[in-house]
C-alpha cells in the first residue's frame, strides 16, 4: 500500500532552517506530482507547495516564495522541502501528500503522518 513517511522536523530558532524529507513507497513515485501541506496549531490545513514528476516545475503559496524550496529525488523515492528564514508563524505539522495524477492541481489522495516544525526562541 501507499506509504509516506515525513522526517526532519524539530525545534528551531527564528531565522533558522530545516530540510524536511518524505520517503515514499507503494506506488510509482516518478509518475506523480507531490505536495507539502501544513497545519498550524488550532488552524486548518494549508497547502504549501507542489512539484511535478521530473522536479523541473514547482509552485508555492506566493508569500513563501524565496524561503521555501521543494525538490525531489526520484532515484530515492524521496520528496524534500527546504525551509529557510523560519518565522514563528511557520510552526506547524508538515505533511507530504501524493497527487492523484501527474497534474499539480489534481487534488491529493494519500498523506503521511506529518513532521512537527516548531519555531521558537
Amino acid at each position: 500500500e501507499v506509504e509516506l513517511v515525513e522526517s526532519g522536523g524539530g525545534l528551531v530558532q527564528p531565522g533558522g532552517s530545516l530540510r524536511l524529507s518524505c520517503a515514499a513507497s507503494g506506488f510509482t513515485f516518478v509518475n506523480y506530482a507531490m505536495n507539502w501541506v501544513r497545519q498550524a496549531p488550532g488552524k486548518g490545513l494549508e497547502w504549501v507547495s507542489a512539484i511535478n514528476r521530473n522536479g523541473l516545475v514547482t509552485t508555492y503559496v506566493e508569500r513563501m516564495k524565496g524561503r521555501f524550496t521543494i525538490s525531489r529525488d526520484n532515484a530515492k523515492n524521496t520528496l524534500y522541502l527546504q525551509v529557510n528564514g523560519l518565522k514563528s508563524e511557520d510552526t506547524a505539522v508538515y505533511y507530504c501528500a501524493k497527487s492523484r495524477s501527474f497534474l499539480l492541481y489534481d487534488g491529493m489522495d494519500y498523506w503521511g503522518r506529518g513532521t512537527l516544525v516548531t519555531v521558537s526562541s
